[in-house]
């Protein structure tokens, strides 16, 4: 029987987030007004970290953690869990500043999670699609998911995506201070131990838009980090992997 969903924290890392940060806050807490928001700050020289504290002395919704370098995306969302984690909360979700995630559609993937253990919001299932993408990022993401499909054996469709919710419990089972994939392959990374483990993931539709302020985080280190993870996770278990567990929770 899975746990009851009282307590939700979306956790937000932010570069260099200024123009975007206060409209995506006011956006979730419009859609959600119960959840909580934990702004995960790598050191923003642009002020943002500063906006975020004055967001929290405003709105005991809004929490803020201070990360004095740019340490990458994996690192922020770990040290968000662990915070969360602490806190005592239900439901984390991943979710980014830049307004490429509609806070509008969370009601969606919270309600997936009352009978599942980590919801995706996926791009490339029947009813997703993107905004505002060049033809050349498209064939990026979905060449980059069929990859991870093929080399994992991972049934999902948009494994790469950062809009999801897991369960507190899912995040517990997990060996998050052993997880050193940054930038997407994070997100590939997550979801195959979750899926390993043999908790229930479910993919939802949403609708992705490209950001309309500041500069995308996306370089071609991320890509060849993601690049060479799935290889090599894929060659060293893939093939030997026997069927997967199926977790009490599930």
């Amino acid at each position: 029987m899975r746990a009851p969903l009282n307590r939700v924290l979306v956790v937000v890392p932010t570069y260099n987030e200024k123009d975007n940060l206060r409209p995506i806050a006011a956006r979730l807490f419009a859609a959600v007004p119960t959840a909580h928001l934990l702004v995960v700050d790598d050191g923003s020289p642009d002020g943002t970290g500063r906006i975020a504290d004055e967001m929290a002395a405003a709105d005991d919704r809004v929490h803020v953690l201070h990360r004095t370098e740019k340490a990458g995306l994996g690192a922020a969302y770990i040290a968000g869990f662990a915070w969360a984690k602490e806190q005592g909360y239900d439901v984390v979700v991943e979710m980014d500043a830049d307004g490429s995630h509609s806070p509008e559609q969370l009601p969606r993937l919270l309600a997936a999670l009352e009978h599942a253990d980590l919801v995706l919001g996926s791009r490339w299932v029947a009813g997703g699609k993107v905004v505002n993408w060049p033809r050349s990022r498209e064939i990026l993401s979905r060449g980059g998911n069929a990859y991870a499909r093929t080399m994992l054996r991972l049934p999902l469709m948009d494994a790469t995506g950062g809009y999801r919710a897991y369960r507190r419990e899912v995040l517990d089972s997990l060996p998050l201070n052993e997880v050193a994939s940054q930038g997407y392959c994070f997100q590939v990374d997550l979801a195959w131990q979750t899926w390993k483990a043999g908790w229930e993931v479910v993919e939802v539709p949403i609708t992705f838009v490209e950001r309309e302020h500041g500069e995308s985080k996306m370089s071609r280190s991320i890509v060849l980090e993601a690049l060479w993870r799935v290889t090599w996770w894929g060659l060293r278990t893939g093939r030997s992997r026997g069927a997967r567990p199926t977790h009490p929770a599930a």
